[in-house]
């Protein structure tokens, strides 16, 4: 008799659970507290959403799962991803590697998986949410065909009754990240009362909120720029990629790389920084000296010090204001003059030698102090969740045999570019197929 399944949340990692274990002959039934399955989904990349990457490794990972990442890959992983959506009828489109559906729309990786839970008549219990799964202990072999005296069944409870009993249920109920889409963190409490460890959850890929009070005068800027994190003075990360200001502080894919490592040192009450390159290919890129200067040096390419020492000396004549147009944004570059106590009318010929060298420092390494992060609402995703060493590689509970775990509730997240949506394929479709009873494709 085929396999009596339970997924609790609708989102991405749930849907690919149940239509893996459907497909392996199971009878799935989907809990999804929400009004409809894979609200999230809409929201990914834009509204666009990226759902994979062609360059696609443990490496792009954190956690404590993140040795899990190479072996599950290698039987569902990027290449199997694409197949799977290219099965349901979605023509894909590559972007320098990153993975969008042709359509340019987030709702046709929704609208693919719905219909295909409805080929193979998965049962969608929408606007029920989840309170409890227990362990039922069955004595009587003839109740479920099968059965041994002394297996166990799950008991699923929605609203504080108990429903029905499962063989296997999969826990998908994401994580605490965008919370609009109804993720709060119900998998943790799952998890947490069937006796699992939660690793502390912090937002993940998300914007820095930073204490100087300069924020406002930028706010809107987009600029190229290299960031490293520092966390008690000590380089722990760095990115480059479209910096974006913001009215509280900084924002942006590079800020979002580093978000992670940012909100535990803060929750362990550790200094934390960021040290902005402006000029992140260097002041003098892409310069050469003009031969007709007399500063000019005997080289063809400019190096950083005599690319300054020429600017100051054909632009001595100029006021402050005027010196920095050209460098980078003029906001940033009034902003530079300011921090590093300079008057935009000063003439650059005046400036003391010292004041020099502190300006232009600051266009390589302007230093902001980050005070948090954005709230789990604004983040995209969330680090921590339920103790990997928890888990089997088929993502089946030590602790609770029967119960599978997938998507964001597990201590796994991953970088910007689709590799979140890839581990939630992964995952479900892992789980799913190991919960019905079927090996590894």
């Amino acid at each position: 008799m085929s396999r009596k399944i339970a997924v609790i949340g609708g989102g991405a990692a749930g849907m690919t659970a149940a239509i893996a274990a459907a497909r392996a002959g199971a009878r799935v039934t989907v809990y999804e507290k929400n009004d409809r399955v894979g609200k999230k989904i809409l929201s990914t990349g834009n509204g666009k959403c990226n759902f994979s990457n062609e360059r696609m490794d443990g490496s792009h990972y954190h956690g404590s799962g993140a040795e899990l990442i190479d072996g599950i890959y290698h039987h569902f992983g990027a290449a199997q991803t694409r197949r799977f959506f290219e099965g349901l009828g979605m023509r894909i489109k590559s972007r320098d590697g990153y993975l969008y559906p042709a359509s340019g729309q987030a709702s046709t990786v929704l609208a693919v998986l719905r219909y295909e839970m409805d080929r193979l008549s998965i049962n969608v219990h929408t606007g029920q949410r989840v309170t409890g799964v227990f362990v039922k202990r069955d004595t009587d072999p003839d109740r479920y065909p099968g059965g041994e005296p002394g297996a166990s069944r799950l008991v699923v409870e929605t609203g504080g009754r108990a429903k029905d009993e499962y063989d296997a249920v999969i826990i998908t109920c994401g994580g605490k990240a965008a919370g609009g889409s109804g993720s709060d963190g119900d998998g943790y409490m799952l998890a947490e009362r069937l006796g699992h460890r939660i690793i502390p959850v912090v937002p993940a890929l998300t914007a820095l909120r930073c204490s100087e009070d300069f924020y406002k005068r930028v706010s809107g800027v987009r600029c190229d720029a290299n960031l490293t994190l520092c966390i008690d003075g000590r380089p722990a990360g760095s990115d480059r990629g479209e910096l974006q200001w913001t009215d509280y502080g900084i924002s942006g894919i590079p800020v979002f790389q580093l978000s992670r490592d940012a909100a535990y040192a803060l929750r362990e009450g550790r200094s934390v920084t960021v040290m902005i390159d402006l000029m992140p290919d260097g002041a003098a890129a892409g310069n050469k000296a003009d031969p007709g200067a007399k500063s000019a040096p005997d080289r063809t390419a400019l190096t950083e010090e005599a690319y300054w020492r020429d600017r100051w000396d054909r632009q001595g004549g100029q006021t402050m204001e005027q010196f920095v147009t050209g460098l980078v944004n003029k906001k940033l570059g009034l902003l530079l003059l300011k921090l590093a106590g300079l008057k935009e009318t000063e003439k650059a010929c005046n400036i003391a030698p010292n004041d020099k060298k502190n300006l232009t420092k600051l266009f390589r390494s302007l230093i902001v102090s980050v005070k948090g992060t954005n709230s789990f609402d604004q983040a995209q995703v969330c680090a921590g969740g339920v103790d990997c060493a928890e888990v089997t590689l088929k993502l089946e509970s030590r602790i609770v045999p029967g119960v599978y775990f997938a998507g964001e509730v597990l201590d796994i997240d991953g970088a910007c570019g689709g590799y979140n949506l890839q581990w939630a394929w992964s995952s479900g479709y892992t789980a799913g197929r190991a919960a019905a009873g079927s090996p590894a494709e």
